[in-house]
This record gives structure tokens, C-alpha cells and sequence, in this order.
């Protein structure tokens, strides 16, 4: 019989997917797994147990948030295990799950993980911390790992956009550097990305055609701080009709990036907190992990 390590974040979103446990564990049972499941109390037992634990398992589940999936993701590859990993997601935003397709409804996503496709994706190095799908700096980022998960519960992701809304009067510009496979851009920036999503925060949507997450390249955002109303309007016209490459904005693919940035300034991964650093490397580890997927084949 084959095993799955099942992690479960109670307390993610609007814990939705409790209720839906004994459906998901039924239908991993009758998909012949046997399933082990773990309950997190804390952040990071996600990844401690995936570490050690994966190399017993056919399988590493996780139920939760992006944070959650981003945890057992890490776990897994510091476990050195070649097995897939399958995703529930149950968070406030998802918005890796949102740009994989995957459904928001617990037992149509388990049901895809009991079909056994699976499919190759890039990760993300951050310094060495891994990241499924953002490393961002600046306006709103503070949002994710700040607002508290009782107000995120219960007012879901209408949650960051009243705390986004708190934020605008503490927004402040960087000045970054950025060196990329192709050209060095620096400026004061009000906020940047570098991302390998179609989805950052619910709020901006990037075009599929141009996001490729098993590329081994990333898509990085950057956008200046608008003097006027004018540039104002010119940045809301680029997110509204996806044409990024814009006065106001930077967007370019690329397999690396070294930023020079200030070193109190915070960032946040895969909505979790990120201390400051003066010297960051980040890479594109072009398909490094095997993720559920409701496709037709495995690859």
C-alpha cells in the first residue's frame, strides 16, 4: 500500500477545510494510500515534518495556505525525496493554487491528487530560502504576514485589502539595484516582485501567455513611485490592461537576479516575513519539484 504524509493547518483561511477532513481521507483511503496524518500547532512543523518523514512516503499532502504549501514544500526538498507533493489549498488568498488551476474546493483538489498525475515546476532560492512563487518588497507585501489570522478568517481576503488600504499612508520608496541575466535596473521603487505566478496578493494578475512556471525564468515586476496623478493613472491603466513595460514600470524574465537593497528593509515569501539583507541572490531552480496536477500525463 502506498503512504502519504497528510499535513493539515487548522487554522488557515476560514478553516473550510476542516469539515471537509473525513471526505479528503476517504478519498486518499480509497485511492490506496495509507495515510499519515499531522496536525500543525505551529509555523515551521510543516517543514520539519516533511524533512523527516518524506523519505518513507510515496506522497507529501499539505492543507493549508500558500505558507502551509511553501513549509512541506521546503521540508520535502531538504528531505532529498523524488516523490510529488499535492496541494489543498485552504488559505485567505492561494495564490500559487490559483495559478496552478487548482480547484478552491477541498474534495475536487484531493481528488486530483488521488488521480496520481503529477507535473514538474520551478522553485525559487531566496539566499537559499525556497519560495514556490514570490519574493516581494514594498507596498502591500507588509499585508500578508501583518494581518492577524482572525481577521483574515473571518473577512478572508477582503482582510488585505483593508489593511492595504491602512498602509497607503506609511508607503515609502527603496532604492534597489538589480543586476539580471540581460540589463542592471535601479531605482526608487514603491514595490517589486520577483515572482513565477499569474497571481500576486488576489489583487494583480499577470497574463498566462507570459508565465511560464516551469521556464526555469522569473518574472520580475518592478514599479516606481508615482509623482502625480498622472503617473498615478498610467501605473492603474498598466495592471488593468497587463502592459507592464511602462514608464512607471519594469517587467522582464530572467534565471537570476543580484539585488543590492537596504538592509532594514523587509520582504516577504510566499506571504511570510523575510528579514532585510544588503546583498541577495536569487535563482530559478528550473523544476525542482513534481506538483499534483490535474493534467493528463506526468512529467
Amino acid at each position: 500500500m502506498k503512504k502519504m504524509l497528510f499535513i493539515l493547518n487548522p487554522n488557515a483561511g476560514q478553516r473550510r477545510a476542516n469539515k471537509y477532513l473525513a471526505d479528503i481521507l476517504g478519498i486518499f483511503n480509497r485511492a490506496g494510500y495509507d495515510v499519515h496524518t499531522y496536525v500543525t500547532s505551529g509555523q515551521g512543523e510543516a517543514m520539519e515534518q516533511a524533512k523527516a518523514r518524506a523519505g518513507e512516503m510515496d506522497i507529501v499532502v499539505c492543507c493549508g495556505g500558500d505558507g502551509t504549501y511553501n513549509e512541506a514544500m521546503t521540508g520535502l526538498l531538504q528531505s532529498g525525496a523524488d516523490i510529488p507533493i499535492g496541494y489543498i489549498p485552504a488559505g485567505s488568498t492561494n495564490d500559487f493554487a490559483s495559478s496552478l488551476g487548482l480547484p478552491t474546493n477541498p474534495i475536487e483538489a484531493a481528488k486530483i491528487i488521488a488521480a496520481g498525475r503529477s507535473r514538474k515546476y520551478d522553485v525559487g532560492a531566496f539566499n537559499g530560502r525556497h519560495f514556490a512563487y514570490v519574493a516581494s518588497f514594498g507596498a502591500f507585501t507588509r499585508t500578508s504576514y501583518a494581518t492577524p489570522q482572525s481577521i483574515k478568517n473571518s473577512l478572508g481576503h477582503m482582510a488585505y485589502l483593508l489593511e492595504g488600504i491602512q498602509e497607503l499612508s506609511q508607503i515609502k520608496t527603496h532604492h534597489l539595484r538589480f543586476e539580471t541575466d540581460e540589463e542592471t535596473v535601479e531605482d526608487d521603487f514603491l514595490f517589486g516582485a520577483i515572482c513565477n505566478s499569474t497571481s500576486l496578493g488576489g489583487i494583480l494578475k499577470l497574463d498566462p501567455a507570459v508565465v511560464d512556471m516551469r521556464d526555469g525564468k522569473f518574472e520580475l515586476l518592478l514599479v516606481r513611485a508615482p509623482r502625480d496623478v498622472t503617473e498615478l493613472a498610467a501605473c492603474l491603466q498598466a495592471v488593468q490592461t497587463k502592459k507592464y513595460n511602462c514608464k512607471m514600470m519594469t517587467f522582464l524574465n530572467t534565471r537570476t537576479v543580484r539585488i543590492t537593497a537596504p538592509e532594514d528593509m523587509p520582504w516577504t515569501i510566499d506571504g511570510e516575513k523575510e528579514a532585510g539583507h544588503k546583498e541577495i541572490l536569487v535563482e530559478n531552480l528550473q523544476q525542482a519539484i513534481r506538483v499534483a496536477y490535474q493534467g493528463r500525463k506526468s512529467c
